[in-house]
């Protein structure tokens, strides 16, 4: 193991910014010639209305499979739509090689409804860690990048997500009521209290981002899709922050979490926010 982690640090020190120039590539080729652009016979449901996929979605998770896997031969690519195809293709996150996890359009709502309030998410993990990830927004040209034990940076600035403000609610995006179930539903109640202030999320990824900036307080999220939380988790780590779920245990990207969890600016909130969700039902 610490052989191969030496490796992938290497690759990193060497390949960062090729892994940033693919996701980039993929979102002008694929992404942003179909935004506010998209023919109906271009966007299809998956298992609802709510639930949507489209060409740009598809299109892109290829380009990015074939590049990433050339950049790091003998890596595996798990990506949402691969495994929405061929579901056990998930495993391969659990598994010895190094695993691209790939949200080729996070916010596909958005994106198909001309807002752009979405992004591509890509991380690198090993092991069930999360060793780098990418956050990019191409309709805003915004990209986050994180990688362990480095920090975070948006558009080469550090990251700091910071602590929230003394006697304010604490601003927390949770599961958007229209992508849960009723139990998922009722595990985020007891965040409607006193001196906490949730709201339905948007993108996972850029809720993530506006955390490790400090301009969001927390997340409560009911899911754990690897795609949707493993660059985000990183991305809020290195900037000081911390993610618990509702049984006190780091959330972990291979799966089998206690739901529903948080990512929060510092750890004082996240135990905070895990505390609150114990006292409800599991998701």
């Amino acid at each position: 193991m610490n052989d191969i982690s030496e490796t992938i640090d290497e690759f990193l020190a060497r390949h960062a910014g090729d892994v940033a120039d693919a996701v980039r590539k993929a979102a002008e080729a694929e992404i942003l010639p179909r935004f506010r652009r998209l023919a109906d016979h271009e966007v299809d449901q998956k298992s609802g209305p709510h639930d949507l996929v489209t060409d740009a979605d598809r299109n892109a998770e290829l380009f990015l499979t074939e590049a990433l896997a050339a950049l790091l031969p003998g890596s595996a690519v798990v990506g949402e739509e691969a495994v929405h195809a061929d579901p056990a293709s998930y495993a391969a996150i659990r598994a010895d090689a190094p695993v691209w996890i790939v949200d080729p359009v996070d916010g596909t709502r958005q994106f198909v409804h001309g807002d752009d309030g979405f992004c591509s998410l890509v991380a690198l993990a090993l092991g069930g860690v999360v060793l780098a990830s990418w956050t990019y927004a191409p309709a805003r040209d915004q990209l986050a990048t994180a990688i362990r034990g480095r920090g975070a940076l948006l558009d080469g600035v550090p990251l700091l997500a910071g602590t929230p403000t003394p006697g304010h609610d604490l601003r927390v995006a949770t599961s958007h009521p229209d992508y849960t179930t009723d139990a998922q539903k009722r595990a985020l109640l007891p965040l409607w209290t006193d001196g906490v202030a949730p709201r339905p999320c948007g993108s996972a990824g850029l809720e993530y981002l506006a955390v490790a900036r400090g301009e969001s307080d927390a997340v409560a999220f009911s899911w754990e899709a690897a795609w949707d939380h493993a660059a985000g988790l990183l991305l809020v780590e290195e900037a000081g922050g911390a993610h618990l779920t509702r049984t006190g245990e780091p959330f972990r990207v291979t799966g089998g979490n206690a739901l529903p969890f948080t990512a929060a600016r510092d750890r004082a909130t996240a135990e905070r926010i895990a505390a609150l969700l114990s006292a409800g039902p599991a998701a």
